[in-house]
């Protein structure tokens, strides 16, 4: 994998990573704010955070392998 490809991966798992926090954050507001009178938005708040959240792992496990790919002598 080139530097480029690194650097791509790195910017992807930096960019999901926010989208959990963004979601994770979402989750919080409906528990801390809105319930219990917003609990019918528990479900699809909870998939999409855990959508979020997966996509992030994923990425980044792709990252983890690459650097170790790299890391490893030829």
């Amino acid at each position: 994998m080139t530097d480029d490809e690194l650097k791509q991966l790195d910017k992807e798992v930096k960019k999901r990573k926010r989208v959990a926090a963004e979601w994770a954050s979402q989750l919080h507001d409906l528990v801390e704010d809105r319930l219990p009178a917003s609990y019918h938005e528990i479900p699809d708040i909870a998939q999409s955070t855990f959508d979020a959240c997966q996509a992030w792992a994923e990425a980044n496990a792709r990252l983890q392998a690459a650097h170790r790919h790299t890391a490893s002598p030829s």
